[in-house]
């Protein structure tokens, strides 16, 4: 199974959009400040995430949800939690 997940940044309320192969692993990584794009931005809490078969499928959804009508529709779809988590929309 391959993922794209979500992470909100409880520290400045936007979003890190990825993949992987294990989530639980990733997330942990994130959290413990391994990955670089968001080691300044903990906390982080995972908000969304897909499951796909394919590795290039999964990557295609995570290239897509980084643009900007991939995010709209994340916009749109989690509009609920988005406002709980705090989201700063931009």
């Amino acid at each position: 199974m391959f993922y794209v997940y979500t992470l909100i940044s409880r520290k400045d309320g936007k979003l890190y959009i990825g993949y992987t192969n294990n989530l639980e692993r990733r997330v942990k990584r994130h959290e413990n400040g391994f990955v670089k794009a968001t080691a300044n931005r903990r906390p982080l809490k995972l908000i969304y995430y897909e499951a796909y078969l394919e590795e290039k499928d999964a990557k295609r959804r995570e290239l897509y949800l980084k643009g900007g009508n991939g995010r709209a529709v994340l916009k749109i779809q989690l509009a609920d939690t988005f406002k709980k988590a705090g989201y700063k929309y931009r």
